[in-house]
């Protein structure tokens, strides 16, 4: 009786560890989705501007859903962002070239934090099942005592 009651007390630990692993990848796994939609809309700009001619009139947005117009002087060279608030300007292939290779990278990671989140989420399942069988044990003892106390 003991030992499914330690049992019992490692598991609630365990159960808030994985609770807490399962929300931080989770965290992870959003933000590497904020990412990789913000690469995409870069990469489907600059496929659009790849067809686009010079003084095209363009809207450009300057953040919180505003934007100016501006007009298209080249697009030989781009600024593309590096990570870490660091930009560099690039041509315009190498640049679709950057892009694409960054939203790769952020694909497979997020693919690595889905598959870890997977577990963790079937560990918690395991644990949750097996916290379940002993406490209902555990509730079994308690009641056999009651009875053979009256």
């Amino acid at each position: 009786m003991a030992t499914n009651e330690e049992t019992l007390r490692r598991l609630v630990v365990e159960l808030r560890l994985l609770e807490g692993t399962a929300n931080t990848l989770q965290s992870r796994l959003n933000f590497v989705n904020a990412i990789l939609t913000e690469l995409n809309y870069a990469k489907m700009t600059l496929e659009g501007l790849e067809k686009e001619e010079k003084n095209v009139p363009l809207f450009v947005p300057i953040g919180g859903g505003s934007y100016i117009r501006a007009k298209l002087e080249s697009a030989e060279k781009v600024i593309v962002g590096m990570g870490a608030g660091v930009s560099v300007e690039k041509s315009f292939s190498e640049s679709k070239e950057t892009v694409g290779n960054r939203i790769s990278q952020l694909e497979k990671t997020r693919g690595t934090l889905q598959q870890q989140l997977t577990q963790v989420a079937q560990k918690i399942e395991e644990d949750r099942a097996r916290f379940q069988e002993l406490s209902e044990k555990l509730g079994e003892v308690e009641r056999k005592r009651d009875v053979q106390k009256t």
